[in-house]
Parts: structure tokens; C-alpha cells; sequence
């Protein structure tokens, strides 16, 4: 079982910056890909980046340059340091922790942290 804990979400500018971490409490935490969701308003769940226990990262096109994913496997905690950010980020932002193992997975989410980009 992993519980997470997201935190950093607020209320931001345009052009502002915020970073968002989540913690985890299990401790074979480099074992697994964490990940950053958003969903905004009416609007479906979509990955906003990834990064696996090798530090190999993706994003979603609509973040690259703007969003880095990290993770201090030491700390049990993967951030998201999000920058010029934009309205259209508006969203409830979810952490995710995956991992496959023979004959099935592991996934869990955490409760979310919403995050507004409004003048």
C-alpha cells in the first residue's frame, strides 16, 4: 500500500510559477513511476508528465519547456516545478504511483492539489 500526499497548489498569476510535491509512504518508492494528472473542469484526466525510478521523463506537448518532473528517491517525494504558467493549466493536479509486476500492478493516486492560474 502507498499513501501520497500532494501539496503546492494555489492560487498563481499568468507567467507565475509553482512547484508541487507528493509524498509517498512507502518505502520501496524507486520501484515505482511516478506521475502528475490534471483534470480541469469538464474536462477528462490527462498525464502531465512521468518519470520512471531510472529518471527517464516524458511530457505531456501542451508542458514541454515549461514543466520539469523530478523525484529524490531519498525523500520518497516527486515534485513538479511548473513555470510560465498559462490559465488553460487550471486543473486539479493528482500524483500517481505505478507499478507492473508479474501477474497484475500496483496504482495509486493521491487526493489532488488545485492549482489556478487567474490575473
Amino acid at each position: 500500500q502507498v499513501q501520497l500526499v500532494e501539496s503546492g497548489g494555489g492560487l498563481v498569476q499568468p507567467g507565475g510559477s509553482l512547484r508541487l510535491s507528493c509524498a509517498a509512504s512507502n518505502s520501496r518508492f524507486s520501484l515505482y513511476a511516478m506521475a502528475w494528472y490534471r483534470q480541469a473542469p469538464g474536462k477528462q484526466r490527462e498525464l502531465v508528465a512521468r518519470i520512471t525510478g531510472g529518471y527517464i521523463t516524458d511530457y505531456a506537448d501542451s508542458v514541454k519547456g515549461r514543466f520539469t518532473i523530478s523525484r529524490d528517491n531519498a525523500k520518497n517525494t516527486v515534485y513538479l516545478q511548473m513555470n510560465s504558467l498559462k490559465p488553460e493549466d487550471t486543473a486539479v493536479y493528482s500524483c500517481n504511483a505505478y507499478r507492473a509486476v508479474s501477474g497484475g500492478s500496483f496504482d495509486y493516486w493521491g487526493q489532488g492539489t488545485q492549482v489556478t492560474v487567474s490575473s
